[in-house]
């Protein structure tokens, strides 16, 4: 007879032992604990019949085994799973055990034996260990169990921690576009950033260089910063840095070290803003960051090595913010994604997953790097003759180890072009994330020296950006590179959703010089770096998360991230889908998406202005892009009013003069009626002329033209 009706397994201090309830102490037959393995399967067996009552079943046998985690309050070190009769004889057939006569104190630390009335000790017949089963009988370590359902109801017991303040989460970008990632996490006076990225502009954006996070709600709040965590070395994650991290009080950035060699390297640009205070973290530490979170790295695939996703521990439960993710199990320069920590998590209890989105319309897995390898592989070998010119992400190193590897292979130098390329493989490089043989690069001055089949350019500009090495090669303005025929161009990145127009224009003007083209979609020759819809549903089965809240893609991607969600049996109240600056909010009695807004404004950076440039200044662009301007100059009498002489007219982007005459001598006359029609002594006269002027030029124009240039009246009084 086993005493083991309500024993629980316990580990403390790494070591696992068995414990009685009160009343039971005595003699017990417990298997010997082998090394946290018959932990593992009890959490399986818990985890079986647990997703067995949500899916609205009983497990078989009905006897079922309940978790309870995480840990008690008052003693955070203890995991504590309650075993059944049946769950305890499958797990002692399914580990190595055997049986050991010894007396359990009812969970007592102390060597002596319990004593029974008058002080006598018990005594301990020996018993003989059980004939081990064979081992074609002995079942298999259990498979995996996939919960496809939501955990519902409240919080468990020990989830939630009572008079803790209620808990904040909203995005200050990221939840709307592609880029501009920054989520905030504030519970009482401790927030925690999480990525703090910038967004590319989008076409009608005239002159903007990139956009950043409006961080208005933290203002005044400077001082309960704990840390920024930066999930990877992506511009979309660390691009507002420069620009963010001193107005926030430059608090400690807890990052991996290639991400804190990129950004440490781009903060060199920046001589006026404080040197971050970077904390260097991997997979598995635990950092407390005040009072109310406890921050967990783990690792995570994605298209740049030293990728992770943050785990936050909260008064109510683990906040898992995946960051940029897939899961690649042919990975380039690192292992695989961590699925048993991941899978840990889950274990524990989610209390919300924030996970990546990017690819969430797109079905099946995302492809591996190793295939990427083969199809380039493809590429080296069937043009052996011509030059061969890469398009890629300056921070998509993985692609630039595969064709350092190939270069190698096949005898070909390489010529880095971009500053910021050449950057990160620098620092990929000194830090052991790239690795080629001395001499595979060569200088620029070599480079007309090699013949064709001996060159390999990798560069910039696979997005289309107008400054970049490879729209520069396209216009034929790049100080080294002229195309010609035979040569070959390889955009290895995919398309940033609204670049469509402009790298397709690129793709004409390179076509335009006899060059070929290849690109993804006509080989597997980019592996995005975001999981599609078969990899989402693992990470939700894995985690098991109460709530599903899609992030880091526009709204047509998020939304079909929470569609897969609802297909594998989320409720819809269970799924956050919300908007930029919109506040969730977390207590013991569980999540909600409330009405609450913190401002995300656009912070666009024009050369060195950070802010300036606002709404107003970016529609007067988009209308002289559109309309062009029409100038009028008058010149008027001080004292009187009159116009003197002949109104000036200047147009750009509007019509062109010498072949606009009777427009423009027309649009004269009407100056010079307005100008005669109006009292000159009247209040506000020059106001209020330039509006009349502004308001009849611009509604003539338009009627003869159906145009609206910007009217800009200009008075000269002398």
């Amino acid at each position: 007879m086993v005493y083991a009706l309500a024993a629980r397994l316990e580990i403390k201090n790494n070591t696992p032992r068995w414990r009685l309830p009160a009343g039971r102490q005595g003699m017990a037959a417990l298997p010997r604990i082998d090394g946290g393995r018959v932990v593992k399967l009890a959490n399986t067996y818990a985890s079986e019949a647990y997703a067995a009552r949500l899916e609205g079943s009983s497990p078989s046998p009905p006897t079922t085994c309940t978790g309870r985690i995480p840990p008690r309050r008052d003693d955070r070190k203890v995991m504590g799973v309650r075993i059944s009769p049946w769950a305890l004889k499958k797990i002692m057939e399914s580990s190595q055990t055997e049986f050991v006569s010894k007396p359990v104190h009812g969970g007592g630390t102390s060597s002596r034996r319990p004593r029974g009335r008058g002080g006598r000790q018990f005594s301990r017949p020996r018993q003989s260990p059980p004939a081990r089963p064979p081992a074609t009988s002995r079942p298999s370590r259990p498979a995996p169990v996939q919960i496809t359902a939501p955990r519902s109801g409240a919080p468990r017991r020990d989830e939630s921690r009572p008079g803790a303040p209620k808990l904040l989460v909203y995005a200050l970008g990221g939840l709307e576009e592609v880029g501009r990632n920054c989520m905030v996490y504030e519970c009482g006076e401790d927030i925690v950033i999480v990525d703090m990225g910038l967004q590319f502009p989008e076409e009608d954006m005239h002159g903007i260089d990139y956009i950043i996070p409006n961080i208005a709600s933290l203002r005044g709040k400077e001082k309960n910063i704990r840390g920024v965590i930066i999930t990877h070395g992506h511009y979309d994650h660390i691009g507002g840095i420069p620009h963010l991290l001193g107005k926030l009080g430059n608090p400690p950035v807890f990052t991996t070290p290639l991400s804190a060699g990129i950004i440490r390297k781009r903060q060199e640009e920046f001589t006026k803003a404080p040197r971050p205070n970077i904390v260097l973290v991997k997979p598995k530490m635990k950092i407390a960051l005040g009072r109310h979170f406890v921050f967990e790295p783990f690792h995570v695939n994605h298209n740049i090595a030293d990728s992770t996703g943050a785990a936050l521990q909260t008064p109510y439960g683990l906040m898992l913010h995946t960051g940029d993710f897939k899961f690649d199990y042919t990975p380039v320069n690192e292992p695989p994604a961590d699925i048993d920590h991941v899978r840990s998590f889950g274990d524990k209890g989610v209390l919300a997953l924030f996970s990546d989105s990017t690819d969430a319309e797109y079905p099946g897995h995302q492809i591996s790097e190793q295939q990427v390898f083969d199809e380039l592989e493809k590429i080296f070998a069937a043009n052996s003759q011509g030059r061969l010119i890469f398009g890629t992400f300056a921070s998509l190193l993985t692609r630039i180890q595969h064709i350092l590897t190939l270069s190698e292979k096949y005898g070909r130098k390489v010529l880095i072009q971009g500053r910021s390329m050449v950057t990160n493989v620098e620092i990929a490089h000194e830090l052991g994330y790239l690795k080629f043989k001395q001499g595979i690069f060569i200088e620029e001055k070599e480079f007309n020296r090699l013949p064709d089949n001996k060159i390999v350019v990798v560069c910039t500009g696979g997005q289309g950006e107008k400054n970049a090495q490879l729209m520069r090669i396209a216009n034929s303005e790049h100080r080294l590179i002229s195309l010609k025929k035979g040569d070959s161009i390889i955009f290895s990145s995919s398309v940033i959703p609204g670049n469509e127009r402009t790298i397709q224009s690129l793709k004409d003007a390179l076509i335009r010089h006899g060059a070929k083209i290849f690109h993804y979609k006509f080989m597997d020759i980019h592996a995005g770096g975001h999981a599609k819809q078969e990899e989402l549903k693992l990470m939700m089965q894995l985690t098991r998360p109460r709530y599903v809240i899609p992030i880091h893609a526009n709204r047509f991607m998020i939304q079909a991230h929470a569609d897969l969600a609802m297909s594998i049996g989320y409720k819809e109240e269970n799924i956050f889908v919300a908007d930029n600056g919109q506040v969730m909010e977390f207590d013991a009695k569980g999540g909600r998406l409330t009405d609450r807004y913190v401002p995300t404004d656009y912070v666009m950076v024009d050369g060195l202005g950070v802010g300036d440039v606002s709404e107003i200044v970016l529609r007067d662009r988009q209308q002289l892009a559109a309309d062009g301007m029409f100038v009028v100059i008058a010149t008027i009498d001080k004292r009187t009013g009159a116009l003197i002489g002949s109104p000036d007219i200047i147009s750009r982007g509007f019509v062109y003069l010498k072949e606009s005459r009777e427009l423009i001598e027309r649009t004269r006359n009407l100056v010079r009626k307005i100008l005669k029609d109006t009292d000159p002594k009247s209040a506000a006269f020059e106001d209020h002329i330039k509006n009349k002027i502004r308001n009849e030029v611009g509604q003539y124009l338009y009627t003869m033209t159906r145009r609206r240039p910007m009217v800009l009246p200009v008075l000269i009084e002398v």
